[in-house]
């Protein structure tokens, strides 16, 4: 039977050793998330895979608040991060750094997540939208593309934080192998 690990077994890296490490080729973008909870658990998603920077836009809500910290279990002071006021210009900008950005959204020609490939040593970034409006159209519209995370059921509607999870795996495991 196998034996679950303690904290003090867990190899975990020092805050230097993060901010050191190399960074996944990967950008979340949080485009006007209200729930504190919901943004500390993108900055502890981040914190587990590497993520290179997450930016904070529109009304997206920026550490240091206990809400967040809650969550993100410390996160915040590893995982870059950066606060801009407009979505929109900050995808231009990113694209014009030939970062290819993908909005995480339904839509009408989305690639499906499963068919999503994305292409090694190109770097991505992952727009992540509102909770109950979602990614914003002209942001989506702006996009290289979007990904949309198939689902069954009646709701048709995840929350950002298991979205978020879902899409980095998905990317890891694309990229990395793991």
């Amino acid at each position: 039977m196998p034996r679950k690990l303690k904290n003090r077994e867990l190899i975990r890296k020092t805050d230097e050793e993060f901010k050191d490490s190399p960074k996944t080729p990967l950008i979340l973008i949080l485009d006007n998330i209200r729930s504190l909870n919901n943004i500390g658990s993108v900055f502890r998603t981040s914190d587990a895979f590497l993520i290179q920077k997450i930016y904070l836009c529109g009304i997206t809500a920026t550490p240091p608040h206990k809400d967040i910290q809650k969550t993100a279990l410390g996160a915040t002071q590893t995982v870059d991060w950066t606060y801009v006021k407009d979505t929109l210009e900050l995808v231009k900008g990113l694209q014009q750094q030939g970062v290819k950005v993908m909005s995480i959204e339904q839509a009408e020609h989305s690639i499906s997540l499963k068919d999503f490939y994305p292409k090694q040593n190109q770097p991505y970034a992952l727009v992540l939208g509102h909770e109950v409006k979602g990614v914003q159209q002209e942001v989506v519209d702006q996009s290289d593309g979007v990904i949309e995370i198939p689902q069954l059921g009646t709701k048709h509607s995840l929350n950002i934080s298991v979205t978020t999870g879902i899409c980095v795996w998905d990317f890891m495991s694309k990229t990395q192998g793991i």
